[in-house]
């Protein structure tokens, strides 16, 4: 099973990869760890070279994050609130949630965006944040590019890593992907059905 998942990932090359990692940070649930982890894999099996791979997860990786930083620049602090409004469900994504993190950034500071490109939560949605306070484009793409690069390289490595040394697990590891992809497809659609505005539920 993991071989034909891998396979199905090399057969979309590094445009798929890009693609999805930019989906990845965009629209919910595909998460960054199953993509380059296979894409890992597949660099293990002559299918993708290792820094191609990188240079695509993280193209892709700038473009979903650079996305939710032109939103926030766009329609600024309180702009953006009809927006979450509307969208939020779609998005599992509360008023609260932006507030909470944008005090955050602003308490912290520029380096947040480097740092939160290494974090399990809030690691897409750190860039509204710094679209609305304005920080300087230049510096949020390199901030973006740096974390996401050493997060990729350490997500590609790691699948490498496992395809050379546990090959031989290859029938445990194929059902266990599979089943967190659908796990996490699972959970999101959960959240969406169940998802409801802070002052709907007071």
């Amino acid at each position: 099973m993991t071989q034909f998942i891998v396979e199905w990932i090399a057969r979309g090359g590094y445009l798929g990869i890009a693609l999805l990692m930019a989906l990845e940070n965009i629209v919910p649930p595909i998460p960054s760890e199953v993509i380059m982890g296979l894409g890992g894999m597949a660099v293990a099996r002559g299918r993708m070279q290792l820094g191609w791979l990188i240079l695509a997860g993280t193209v892709g990786t700038v473009a979903g994050n650079y996305f939710w930083y032109w939103v926030g620049r766009r329609f600024g602090y309180q702009g953006l609130r009809p927006f979450v409004a509307r969208w939020g469900r779609w998005l599992t994504v509360e008023w609260e949630d932006v507030e909470r993190i944008t005090r955050f950034f602003h308490d912290r500071g520029g380096w947040v965006v480097f740092v939160f490109r290494f974090m399990p939560t809030f690691r897409t949605m750190v860039s509204l944040p710094a679209g609305m306070s304005a920080m300087p484009r230049w510096r949020f793409l390199i901030a973006t590019a740096g974390g996401s690069a050493i997060w990729n390289t350490i997500l590609a490595g790691a699948g490498l890593y496992l395809d050379q040394r546990f090959e031989e697990l290859d029938r445990y590891v194929g059902p266990a992907a599979v089943a967190l992809t659908v796990a996490i497809v699972l959970f999101y659609i959960y959240r969406v059905v169940t998802w409801q505005p802070r002052e709907q539920r007071d």
